[in-house]
């Protein structure tokens, strides 16, 4: 009579991959034998997080997508560069902010000074890229987080009005209706998420 194999700890088999993936440097080297190959570029703009808090549910199905996508890529001859980018624009980062300063109206942050409000703003915007980048190596996806980039550089805001400008001179910008959350205390529309986040703290300035 055989005996039944053991049982997989698959916690311990997945870290054992990864392990073995960081020694053996596996994701970069093979970026590098796809470049030295030639093999024909697969451009993959990939929506990137705020970093302002820690990943859950939808950032990890979303994510595990994303690494599918690429990884297809790459095995049927493509060359994809995966970089990771941390979104630091709009009304989450502002809303950290109004709840650490006590802020509760667009007067007070005129009053505290656009720069020194926006030097603020900065200063959280990447608070937990360790964090996202352990959890996202843990669950397998390669992306690269040594040459990350941020929406808040000056070269990335840049090449999106570059983009807005190509659109615009091709004729394919236009003014339109649509009705959307708004925000009277903070002046601005909102997303959906913003929205939401609005919706679960009432005392939120912009609500």
């Amino acid at each position: 009579m055989s005996s039944l194999p053991p049982a997989l700890n698959f916690a311990e088999t997945k870290e054992g991959i990864v392990k073995k993936w960081r020694e053996e440097n596996s994701f970069h080297r093979q970026n590098e034998l796809s470049l030295e190959r030639g093999d024909e570029e697969y451009t993959f703009y990939d929506g990137p997080p705020f970093a302002t808090g820690l990943p859950h549910y939808g950032h990890i199905f979303a994510g595990t997508i994303k690494d599918t996508v690429t990884r297809y890529a790459v095995m049927t001859g493509k060359h994809v560069d995966r970089q990771a980018g941390w979104d630091c624009h709009g009304l989450p980062v502002e809303y950290k902010i109004d709840q650490k300063l006590n802020i509760t109206h667009r007067d007070q942050v005129l009053e505290m000074g656009i720069d020194k409000y926006k030097d603020t703003c900065r200063g959280i915007v990447t608070r937990y890229t360790k964090e996202w980048e352990s959890t996202i190596t843990r669950l397998g996806r390669w992306i690269d987080f040594e040459n990350d980039y941020k929406t808040m550089d000056p070269s990335f805001m840049e090449s999106v009005w570059w983009v807005f400008s190509q659109l615009f001179e091709k004729d394919l910008v236009y003014q339109g209706n649509k009705v959307m959350p708004y925000s009277m205390a903070c002046g601005t529309p909102l997303f959906n998420f913003e929205a939401d986040l609005n919706y679960k703290d009432v005392s939120d300035p912009c609500w």
